[in-house]
C-alpha cells in the first residue's frame, strides 16, 4: 500500500514540466532580445555551470533572486561573446526584466502545486528531494510550500546529485518507509524516474518540455502524466 510520495521540485513543482531553459527563453523573446536560440542555449549552460562552481546564491536568497544571477550571468556571457550589445541592452536591467518574468510562471505555477499538495498530505506524507543550490528552504518558504513537505533533501546539503539514487534513497528514509511504499514524481525521466524506479519506488513521469527529448521506455513509469494535477489520478 502507497503510504508517502517524493516529489522533484525544478520543472516539476515550479514549472508544471517545462524546462527553466524554456520558461526563460521565451522571456528572451517576449522582450525582443536579438539573440539565437542557439546562442541562448550556450550561455543557460555557462550560467549554470558557474553556479554549481561558485557560491553566488545565499541560503536566504528567494526563487527570484537565483534567477536574476542565472539571468546576470547569461546575458554577460552573451555581452562578452558579442552576440548581444551591453550599450543597446544593458545587462542589469534586461537580466531584472527576464527573472521578473521567469518569477512570475513560478509563483502561479506552484500557487496551483500548492492546492495539490494540500489535498495529498491529507493522505501522505510528502517529501522533496531536489538539485539545488543550497536555498531550497527560502524558495519554497516563499512560494507557500515548505509547510507541506515532512522533510527536505537538497543535493548541496547532503553531497548527493540526482540522477545518484542514493538522493532518493535519503527521501525514503526521511518518510520511514520501503521503497515500494513510496511514490516518486518529477519531470525528468533519467534523474528523476529511472533513479527511483532502481530502489524499487513507484513512479509517475510528469512528462512535458524537457533540455532534450529524453530516451525512455514508457512501461517503466506506473504513470505519465501532463500536468501536475493529473498525479491525484494516477495515485496507485
Amino acid at each position: 500500500m502507497l503510504k508517502g510520495l517524493i516529489f522533484d521540485y525544478g520543472g516539476t513543482l515550479d514549472t508544471n514540466g517545462v524546462h527553466w531553459a524554456e520558461v526563460l527563453w521565451r522571456q528572451y523573446e517576449a522582450i525582443g532580445l536579438p539573440v539565437a536560440k542557439a546562442d541562448f542555449r550556450e550561455a543557460y549552460v555557462h550560467g549554470e555551470r558557474t553556479m554549481g562552481k561558485q557560491p553566488l546564491v545565499k541560503p536566504t536568497d528567494d526563487f527570484r533572486q537565483v534567477l536574476l544571477i542565472k539571468c546576470r550571468l547569461q546575458l554577460q556571457f552573451l555581452a562578452d561573446k558579442g552576440v548581444l550589445d551591453a550599450a543597446v541592452f544593458p545587462v542589469g536591467e534586461y537580466a531584472a526584466r527576464i527573472a521578473e518574468g521567469g518569477y512570475r510562471v513560478a509563483r502561479e505555477v506552484t500557487c496551483s502545486a500548492s492546492k495539490v499538495l494540500q489535498r495529498l498530505k491529507t493522505q501522505y506524507n510528502l517529501v522533496l528531494v531536489s538539485n539545488f543550490y543550497g536555498n531550497i528552504h527560502a524558495v519554497l518558504e516563499d512560494f507557500g510550500l515548505l509547510c507541506h513537505f515532512k522533510a527536505v533533501v537538497e543535493s548541496s546539503v547532503v553531497g548527493v546529485r540526482k540522477p545518484d539514487p542514493a538522493i532518493f534513497a535519503l527521501g525514503v528514509e526521511a518518510l520511514g518507509l520501503r521503497p515500494d511504499e513510496v511514490l516518486v514524481v518529477g519531470d525528468s525521466f533519467t534523474k528523476d524516474i529511472l533513479p527511483a524506479r532502481s530502489l524499487g519506488c513507484h513512479t509517475v513521469w510528469l512528462r512535458g518540455i524537457g533540455w532534450e527529448p529524453e530516451e525512455h521506455d514508457p512501461s517503466l513509469p506506473d504513470a505519465v502524466i501532463g500536468s501536475l494535477e493529473e498525479v491525484e489520478e494516477n495515485i496507485i
